[in-house]
Order: C-alpha cells, then structure tokens, then sequence
C-alpha cells in the first residue's frame, strides 16, 4: 500500500496548479502524475471518477480521495490554513 499522497492533474490544468501550490506551500510531500503523460494514471483517475478525466483528483494513504477540491476542501482536509 502507498503511504503517500498522490495528486493526479495535468501540466496545463489550473486547478492542479493551484492545488500543488497548497502543498508546496505548507511543505506536504506528495508524488505528482501527469495523466497525459502517464497513462496507469489516467486509468486510475477515469476509475475512481465515473470514467471522467477529472484533474485534480488526490489520494490519500488511506484510500480516500477527493476529485476538484475547492481551495478550503482541501485545506480542511490537509488541516492546515
């Protein structure tokens, strides 16, 4: 089982920038997959997604995940401001 999150998005993808940046910005380690260049991941986010490229989509340790958080989704979720 991986014990690290995983942010799936695209280069181009505004929303995975910024949700990145939350990360970066509070020092959250985190495996980032580009879904147009690696296709395991964009298998992986059509699965978890209904069959939509939904980007970003995060999966946490535990399984868990979240598809397009809001900026204070996933702030509450990182618990961190």
């Amino acid at each position: 089982m991986d014990l690290k999150i995983i942010i799936y998005g695209t280069s181009w993808c505004w929303s995975s920038k910024r949700a990145r940046g939350i990360f970066d910005k509070n020092k959250i380690e985190y495996e980032w997959i580009d879904i147009d260049e690696n296709e395991e991941g964009a298998q992986k986010v059509m699965e978890l997604n209904r069959g939509y490229r939904s980007v970003p989509t995060i999966v946490f340790p535990d399984g868990s995940y979240l598809t397009e958080p809001s900026d204070t989704e996933l702030k509450s979720r990182l618990n961190v401001e």
